[in-house]
């Protein structure tokens, strides 16, 4: 199971996962309209993503870069079941179509996340 970052991480990781490898000024240019805050904000985000092991630095052309180090589809089913469990209280799966539509996820990836919803361990039957 993947951590479950939180929203402004889970911004940062979007980004990522769309292009990646970034700088952290590449990161908070594509992730600012987003999250409204300073370049600061994003780099101390970054460290503490780091520090969880939800993001990976190397150096690229002598610039320091990012990558994801979380999977997208099982990050964002335990996002996904968390937020069903504890914020909407339901025990049952979460419906996959409420992800259609999604810039974020492709097919094959969508039917990824409704089999890891379908198969968590403390779904009900």
């Amino acid at each position: 199971m993947s951590a479950i970052p939180s929203v402004s991480e889970l911004s940062l990781l979007k980004v990522l996962w769309k292009d990646q490898p970034l700088s952290a000024r590449e990161l908070h240019e594509r992730a600012v309209a987003e999250l409204d805050w300073s370049f600061s904000s994003t780099r101390k985000t970054l460290e503490r993503m780091l520090d969880k092991q939800m993001v990976a630095q190397d150096m690229q052309h002598g610039v320091q870069v990012y990558r994801a180090q979380l999977d997208k589809v099982s990050t964002l089913a335990a996002f996904a079941h968390d937020f069903g469990r504890r914020v909407m209280e339901i025990d049952a799966p979460l419906p996959v179509n409420m992800f259609t539509g999604s810039k974020l996820v492709d097919r094959q990836e969508l039917a990824e996340l409704e089999q890891m919803l379908q198969d968590w361990p403390d779904a009900k039957d």
